[in-house]
């Protein structure tokens, strides 16, 4: 299924003005259901306003009616909104200044709570260096004293879903090994 054109929009939008399940808005927006409910409580996303899915003819308005009736009905994209959605670019990400001190504690949350993570699929979620990564499980990072184990979905550095999707696929790879 392709993705709404700003997800974290449609799904403030979805959230505010539908009686959509966190499942149903999430798996939409192509989001974890926990960020959805983040989105909810105001903790993500406050500053995000919201962009209407049937203004811009993602969705239809009775498109909505009947997913909000059947809790378990997946919510479809009009077919003419197929043609303006934008696949996902693979590629350096931007991270901003202030979030940059935050990758090796990110990293140290990984080697910490997800051992089983190869360097490769660390260095795609945190956007980091293995040189970074190595420095910080050998203990000779510059900043050593003052790392912190920190969750980078937290940090803004991933989201839960692609953290999700790289745990599963080394668990998956470790179980084919053995």
């Amino acid at each position: 299924m392709a993705l709404p054109l700003m997800p974290k929009a449609t799904a403030v939008w979805l959230v505010d003005n539908t009686a959509l399940s966190f499942e149903q808005i999430a798996e939409f927006c192509g989001m974890h259901p926990l960020e959805i409910q983040g989105i909810a409580d105001g903790d993500v996303s406050s500053s995000i306003i919201g962009a209407d899915p049937t203004a811009n003819g993602q969705i239809t308005k009775e498109e909505i009616t009947r997913c909000e009736e059947d809790e378990k009905a997946r919510v479809k994209m009009t077919k003419d909104a197929h043609q303006y959605v934008k696949k996902k670019v693979k590629g350096a990400r931007y991270t901003p200044v202030a979030r940059r001190a935050d990758k090796p504690d990110a990293i140290a949350w990984i080697l910490k709570f997800q051992p089983e993570l190869a360097d490769s699929q660390i260095v795609k979620l945190v956007g980091t260096t293995k040189n970074t990564i190595e420095a910080v499980r050998d203990r000779s990072h510059w900043n050593t004293p003052n790392l912190r184990a920190k969750d980078p979905v937290m940090l803004g550095l991933c989201t839960q879903t692609h953290l999700d999707d790289a745990v599963r696929k080394a668990e998956k790879k470790k179980a084919a090994q053995a």
